[in-house]
């Protein structure tokens, strides 16, 4: 009963995603714009509890609930924790009607030929099962394009719907994520090839096939309509990329249709140092931000 809940609260409400996935290499960095130095902790065990402190508060503010935020993309870690004695994931859904999606590729590979598809997955059956058994609703994985090449392109968008294929088997809801860099020469040419792949494969999906789509904020205003009126497509949002807080909430309120899944343009402006007070103040302030470019 809960995935329908779940799938209806997604489909209908507005919204934007909070994305709480960063993991590997971007926690350091998450921590460090947090105002948590590499020199307060040794090792992955002592990083990774320190970034759970970091979600739990984000979490746990009174301004993160579902009256604003649709879902949280967590990290495989953030799922094996727990916040106030529930499960991560239990506790976003049962506490605060927030969907728990879970990030679920396990990093990039090396570019080739401008591009950079996700390293190989072995183990995805079991970590999907393990998903479905802490009560996610859907996925996220992550490629990269970076220059506008077309067969390499087709190649990334290949790859991801096959997984997430795999991902509808397993009772679960895919993120389609091929992300285009934001500094991609020729930005404009590539997101017409990402498109017009995307668009291809949607049309192969079988009606009870249903995706997500996460992608880059575009160069040419509400030029992904196509992908978000699709039949197949429960939601299209849009990362930040890299963009200020301000400047993609000024790019995301001029594509209609599309809500947000920010990470760093989330987080900007916490840290640690602030009080409760203070970081409830300056949660209440991103997230009304981002609610209001989302609801365009």
């Amino acid at each position: 009963m809960s995935f329908q809940q779940m799938l209806s609260k997604v489909l209908t409400q507005d919204g934007f995603l909070a994305a709480l996935d960063q993991s590997g290499g971007s926690t350091p960095k998450a921590l460090k714009l947090y105002g948590v130095p590499e020199s307060a902790y040794s090792g992955e065990e002592q990083m990774n509890a320190k970034v759970h402190e970091m979600r739990t508060r984000i979490i746990t503010t009174p301004a993160f609930n579902g009256d604003r935020i649709l879902g949280a993309i967590l990290f495989e870690e953030t799922m094996n924790r727990q916040v106030r004695g529930k499960g991560t994931a239990q506790y976003l859904w049962q506490e605060k009607r927030v969907v728990p999606f879970l990030k679920v590729d396990k990093g990039l590979a090396d570019e080739q030929d401008g591009v950079q598809v996700m390293k190989p997955m072995p183990h995805l059956d079991g970590l999907l099962e393990k998903a479905k058994s802490n009560g996610v609703f859907g996925t996220k994985m992550r490629s990269v394009i970076k220059k506008p090449s077309k067969a390499a392109i087709e190649k990334v968008v290949a790859q991801q719907f096959e997984l997430g294929l795999r991902i509808i088997e397993a009772g679960l809801c895919p993120i389609i994520e091929p992300e285009v860099d934001i500094e991609c020469p020729e930005k404009a040419l590539a997101e017409q090839l990402l498109e017009q792949a995307i668009c291809s494969r949607l049309d192969d999906l079988d009606g009870d096939q249903l995706v997500m789509l996460k992608l880059t904020l575009p160069e040419v205003d509400d030029f992904y309509l196509r992908l978000i009126e699709h039949p197949n497509v429960v939601r299209f949002v849009a990362l930040s990329g890299g963009y200020s807080r301000k400047k993609a909430n000024a790019k995301l309120s001029r594509n209609h249709g599309m809500i947000a899944s920010f990470s760093r343009a989330l987080t900007e402006g916490l840290t640690a140092q602030q009080t409760d007070a203070q970081f409830d103040e300056a949660m209440d302030d991103a997230i009304q931000s981002i609610f209001d470019a989302s609801c365009t």
